[in-house]
């Protein structure tokens, strides 16, 4: 599909914002960890973001980060706490005028094995939103170990710890195998006791070079869906879940009469910068990805032109117009796009080859299985109330 670029750009600004909310950084590709469902190609390789790189992105981020909407900063990996106190302070100092007008907000995901007192100053002086990335108990975050395939349960936990000694509040990231789909509410309990502000439940994906492992099927992410649901309802409170937090704003929105304001949404092109300046748009998972036929999802170098400029010709790369056939077909033929809006552009390509394509396996276990199962539990209510 190559259409004429000029048809192109009403076409994306109908779909995109003009401005990112929110730009990932990747400072370096190495991460000290193996998890066995990982999906980065380059995780054992230690190519690390230079100074040239962070200034030119800083300085493209100031030219559309403002104070009434600024922009969050996502630093991702590989493991970004693996590059060391010393050499990310040096990627943060050109943000930092930025941060102290309140421009960017600097998040970090992380494995938090290597969390350290200088770390937790780190994260303090810069105000850093934190993520940390663990699947539940020991038993079920087995998957998670380290380059000799040692389980890095322990030292994830103590680097929650100095988190929490040091009041700097976090959030978790868990992935959902076939390890934990049948064990929702012993992750739930867990991730209440950790202390976390939200969590938030990835089911296992075929992505990058995770394309082998069995994934959760729909009737098993309904069924992990609903029993959540009623966990929340009987603990209420005490832990936000992202999903349900999402489905419960869609929900209120169109209640409140509202739908005209849910509508106009646009998504974030989401540009990710890897460490050589490299710009990737719509999902960071297609960073590092190898295909000719897509310029490898290429829009951009930070080195050579600034992410204004990248942005303002995304209509114009074929992965993007793709993308958009692909919405246009789930907004025809999807009974769910009124919540669902369609995304989630390295799903389609990695499971169905294209980006032109619509439903996913990502769609049906984590979209529509969340739907079906809130209609469930509400069946199941209304007849106990009869």
């Amino acid at each position: 599909m190559s259409l004429h670029p000029f048809s192109q750009r009403p076409r994306y600004s109908q779909w995109f914002t003009a401005k990112p909310q929110t730009v990932v950084v990747q400072p370096t590709t190495w991460c000290n960890l193996d998890c066995t469902y990982c999906y980065l190609p380059f995780r054992r390789l230690k190519h690390e973001m230079s100074a040239e790189v962070s200034d030119a992105l800083a300085e493209s981020v100031a030219a559309f980060a403002d104070g009434a909407h600024p922009i969050d900063i996502v630093w991702h990996g590989g493991e970004p706490l693996a590059l060391g106190p010393r050499k990310f302070t040096a990627l943060l100092t050109p943000f930092e005028e930025l941060r102290r007008v309140g421009r960017v907000h600097h998040y970090v995901q992380t494995n938090a094995t290597l969390i350290t007192e200088a770390w937790c100053e780190l994260l303090t002086r810069h105000e850093f939103r934190v993520g940390v990335s663990i699947d539940g108990p020991a038993a079920l975050n087995s998957q998670r170990v380290d380059l000799r395939g040692r389980p890095a349960f322990d030292r994830i936990v103590r680097g929650i710890d100095r988190l929490r000694v040091h009041d700097i509040p976090f959030s978790v990231i868990a992935v959902v195998g076939t390890d934990g789909i049948d064990h929702p509410e012993e992750l739930l309990d867990f991730m209440a006791g950790l202390g976390c502000r939200s969590v938030g439940f990835n089911m296992e994906e075929a992505e990058g070079i995770n394309t082998d492992r069995q994934q959760p099927t729909p009737e098993q992410a309904e069924t992990f869906w609903r029993r959540t649901l009623e966990w929340s309802r009987c603990h209420a409170g005490e832990l936000e879940v992202r999903e349900l937090e999402y489905l419960g704003e869609y929900l209120r929105m169109i209640r409140a009469g509202q739908r005209v304001d849910w509508d106009r949404r646009r998504l974030d092109p989401i540009p990710t910068v890897s460490w050589n300046g490299d710009v990737v748009l719509l999902s960071p998972e297609l960073a590092d990805t190898t295909d000719v036929g897509y310029g490898n999802f290429l829009a951009g170098s930070v080195l050579d032109r600034p992410l204004t400029d990248i942005l303002g010709g995304a209509h114009r790369l074929r992965y993007v117009q793709e993308f958009l056939a692909g919405l246009e077909g789930c907004r025809a033929g999807c009974e769910f796009f009124d919540f669902c809006r369609g995304a989630q552009a390295a799903n389609r390509y990695f499971e169905n080859g294209s980006l032109a394509t619509t439903e996913t396996n990502y769609c049906r276990v984590t979209r529509q299985a969340l739907v079906t199962a809130l209609s469930t539990v509400a069946a199941k209510e209304k007849e106990e109330t009869v």
